[in-house]
């Protein structure tokens, strides 16, 4: 296969070609490179189609731009993913336009801090069906279409959050992200036989749009230089990736290479998990 250097990324031309690939919260809260957008060029690159979703249609508009400027092909869907009739129609939609779903790659997700005591019940609710019955929801709606395939890869984006604690309590963040990597596991071992493969990247503490813009804000006072030094110290690689680590995980398994690879995590996190400090 052709290799392509672009940005920091190594592109094998054809590594998806002629797949159909859904990539949900592909989207961004500003320029650069969040995971749902670095996906969706990434898949672009390697010859997927791209049905691009995200509740906020406009925050699509750059993710759009990247992937035909890179000769990709990409609808922009807007849905809302904890709304079970909204996936089912968005599922639909990507079938009428494409005629198949190979791929769907769950990248809608948040955290809230708090523990037990201080989060509301209310935020409780909404991470978990933000981070955890989104992915619910998409599994339910896709697994049919890809099943009557008889083939097909589905990549969940998880956190280092969900495997150990990384510093701030955000409990219902850490269980729902916990959670996700228990339920690709189980739908993984249920389909497998089904020609279906289920994963999940785990990415760490990444230097994304989201640390300015609400991270931050977040966690040390609006301070973006403080968060990014506190951030990058507890990483053993020295630097922070960016969602082009997490899309670089995501195309592996999403791509015949990894064939015999199912019920498993790739953890992106530049060793920040491995430490025992």
């Amino acid at each position: 296969m052709e290799s392509t250097h672009n940005g920091g990324q190594y592109v094998n031309a054809g590594r998806l070609q002629g797949k159909v690939a859904i990539v949900t919260g592909a989207g961004c809260v500003g320029p650069g490179w969040g995971n749902g957008r670095a996906v969706a060029v990434l898949f672009a690159q390697a010859g997927a189609k791209i049905f691009a979703v995200d509740k906020n249609v406009d925050a699509m508009d750059e993710t759009v731009r990247r992937v035909r400027e890179a000769g990709g092909e990409i609808t922009a869907y807007g849905c809302d993913v904890t709304d079970s009739s909204a996936v089912e129609a968005m599922v639909a939609a990507c079938k009428s336009e494409y005629g198949r779903v190979d791929v769907l790659v769950n990248n809608v997700g948040g955290s809230a801090a708090g523990g037990p005591v201080s989060l509301s019940e209310e935020a409780w609710d909404k991470q978990i069906a933000f981070n955890l019955k989104s992915v619910f929801l998409t599994c339910k709606h896709v697994l049919p279409v890809m099943e009557e395939q008889g083939s097909g890869s589905i990549v969940n984006t998880a956190s280092t959050s969900g495997i150990r604690f990384t510093g701030s309590a955000q409990v219902a963040y850490a269980a729902c992200k916990a959670g996700v990597i228990q339920l690709s596991k189980v739908v993984a071992v249920e389909y497998a036989k089904k020609g279906i493969r289920v994963n999940t990247v785990v990415p760490g503490q990444l230097h994304t749009p989201m640390v300015e813009v609400r991270l931050a804000g977040q966690r040390a006072g609006g301070d973006v230089d403080k968060l990014l030094e506190s951030r990058v110290a507890r990483i053993p690689l020295g630097f922070m990736g960016d969602g082009r680590d997490t899309a670089n995980a995501a195309l592996y398994l999403a791509s015949d290479e990894s064939r015999f690879v199912t019920a498993t995590e790739i953890v992106v996190d530049g060793g920040m998990t491995a430490r025992c400090d």
